[in-house]
């Protein structure tokens, strides 16, 4: 028996299949480890549920002794594999040392080859466990209207444990699964509507990140998806725009900030490109982020339009407090170019 045997998932929300991986686990060492992914996010319809809401469900589904062996850690989605693994490493490393540890999972698709990335952790590859899918549970609970939601967690008795469907059934009086299912009956339409291309699109996007005087440029958005999360101004890039112009003309439309042309290209420090395949629910999406900073000047005037509900001038020291509150990965992205978190 190894010394500590750690899972890694989502849990959104936590069902069978997971917790015949976490048993599994607990037969491996006296002591598992679940690093619990996607920690910190907005919620939104991959993310509908915290990272505290799911430890919840994980300790409903384990039995009083089993939750002593067990210990859950949030882990955040760093949209960079590199980084994520070394987190992963880290948060292990910190609990058991230079122990013996086992990875414990089950190759569902190629969103697990991660698992391959932990040598020399032994890995112990499960097949899968039931024949349940997070994602086919959160549709069915978007899906449906609120007075089909007894039905719902009734179709669910074989799939998930009973702590997950009376926790959900309490959740679900909570505000908000409305705008839940309005985002994802948005997000469905989005992607029907480029169902009959001959190849999956790839839409190419702009993000600005504009300093002044320690404060970052932000905006909220007005329509879904990540209707009233903050954001960095940004948006598709226009057939006959050059990713420059493109930033240029999204800052316009968003902020009303106008500046002029040598200005930019004496504040411009950077463009980064993120690409991770799950950084937008609309689909492969490639954004090239723009990094400018005015330096110390006085802060321009800004006003929402366009697609932002409104636009502000957020202090740099205020944004690690607002992790939750962003859309998609617009905080990994200030971290990058801020270094906002530890490294």
């Amino acid at each position: 028996m190894t010394s500590a045997a750690v899972v890694i998932g989502r849990f959104q929300p936590v069902h069978n299949g997971h917790v015949s991986l976490l048993r599994a686990a607990l037969a491996e060492a006296p002591r598992v480890i679940v690093l619990l992914g996607s920690a910190h996010q907005a919620r939104s319809p991959r993310h509908a549920f915290s990272w505290t809401e799911r430890a919840e469900m994980l300790r409903l589904a384990l039995t009083d002794a089993e939750r002593e062996c067990v210990e859950i850690v949030a882990l955040r989605d760093l949209y960079d594999e590199a980084r994520w693994v070394q987190a992963v490493r880290a948060a292990v490393q910190e609990r058991v040392g230079d122990a013996d540890v086992t990875l414990v999972g089950h190759f569902k698709d190629a969103t697990s080859d991660y698992l391959r990335r932990f040598s020399p952790w032994r890995l112990l590859s499960l097949p899968r466990q039931h024949r349940v899918d997070a994602t086919d549970l959160r549709a069915a609970l978007f899906e449906a209207g609120p007075e089909a939601l007894d039905g719902v967690l009734a179709s669910w008795v074989d799939q998930v444990p009973p702590g997950t469907r009376s926790f959900v059934q309490a959740w679900a009086h909570l505000p908000y699964l409305a705008a839940l299912r309005r985002e994802w009956a948005m997000l469905k339409a989005y992607r029907q509507a480029w169902a009959a291309a001959p190849y999956a699109p790839v839409f190419v996007t702009v993000d600005l990140v504009l300093r002044c005087a320690d404060h970052v440029l932000l905006i909220q958005r007005a329509k879904d998806p990540g209707q009233g999360l903050w954001a960095l101004p940004g948006g598709f890039v226009e057939p006959r725009d050059t990713l420059h112009q493109s930033a240029v003309r999204e800052l316009e439309e968003e902020t009303g900030l106008r500046l002029l042309p040598e200005t930019l290209a004496g504040a411009l420090q950077g463009v980064a490109v993120f690409d991770h395949p799950d950084r937008s629910q609309r689909g492969r999406t490639i954004s090239h982020a723009h990094h400018f900073d005015l330096g110390d000047r006085e802060l321009p005037e800004v006003l929402g339009a366009d697609d932002a509900a409104q636009a502000r001038w957020v202090p740099v020291a205020e944004l690690v407090a607002m992790e939750e509150q962003f859309f998609d990965d617009h905080f990994h992205m200030l971290d990058r170019f801020l270094s906002l978190l530890p490294a």
